[in-house]
């Protein structure tokens, strides 16, 4: 199949177009640095010229709601409008686990992007996702105030990205099927992990002597939704490994 990768240099879209070559797929890199702007629109249609199946995994440069779900649903629409154009056959998009139940920020941001991509004319797919294995270090930048790691406490089921580019894309290359009734599919690690434990194992990887510290803020409006399960997965989701000691041995 010959498959579109919007966000191609990013996160899990590097992973994307690896895992597309090996398995044989031609991979076409959509990304600014390619010359394609999924904002704009600017080489989309190019891009998209003979491709079967388009893999989003496109992110903004803000993580805050309102800039988050204008560029999600004008990259949607874009996709959307380009990709009917072009004879695509299907859309597949990476969104989170239990983003439907964020009252703001960026997790209905994402339920924003998905609502876009299914209400286009191109039928789409949609994979939530856990946090991923590399979202521990970014916490960790975004919580440094000199030699302390303030990090949220957090239920979380960590995921490698590789493995959600795998999962993305055996979605995109299943056949069709009736999905009326079923659960929206989901991606996440094996366990459930300790965030605070696993930033501790980077520190240690990387050499740093810092102090972690686990912090909550009750007046979040989602500040229960960390504490209390909401954001592991669903019964029905699959499980990847490798665990995040694991993938950090390897890396």
């Amino acid at each position: 199949m010959r498959i579109a990768v919007a966000g191609a240099t990013g996160r899990v879209g590097s992973h994307v177009v690896d895992v597309l070559a090996e398995r044989g797929h031609d991979g076409v890199a959509i990304s600014r640095s390619a010359g394609v702007d999924i904002i704009t629109g600017r080489g989309l249609a190019e891009a998209l010229s003979g491709v079967d199946c388009v893999i989003d995994v496109a992110t903004g440069p803000s993580p805050e709601g309102t800039a988050a779900t204008e560029f999600f649903t004008t990259a949607a629409r874009n996709l959307q409008a380009a990709g009917k154009s072009a004879g695509v056959s299907r859309m597949v998009v990476v969104s989170i686990i239990a983003c439907d139940k964020f009252k703001g920020g960026y997790g209905s941001a994402k339920v924003a992007h998905e609502q876009a991509m299914q209400a286009g004319p191109v039928p789409a797919r949609v994979l939530r996702a856990a946090q991923f294995h590399e979202f521990v270090a970014q916490l960790m930048d975004w919580g440094r105030q000199g030699d302390v790691i303030y990090l949220p406490r957090l239920r979380t089921q960590l995921v490698a990205a590789r493995t959600v580019a795998e999962a993305l894309v055996d979605l995109a290359t299943a056949p069709e099927r009736a999905s009326d009734g079923l659960p929206t599919p989901e991606i996440a690690g094996p366990r459930e992990e300790d965030l605070v434990e696993m930033a501790k194992l980077l520190a240690a990887k990387r050499g740093e002597a810092v102090r972690i510290e686990a912090v909550s803020d009750p007046a979040d409006p989602d500040h229960d939704l960390y504490l209390n399960g909401s954001l592991l997965p669903s019964p029905h989701a699959q499980l990847g490994g490798p665990t995040f000691e694991a993938w950090l041995r390897e890396r």
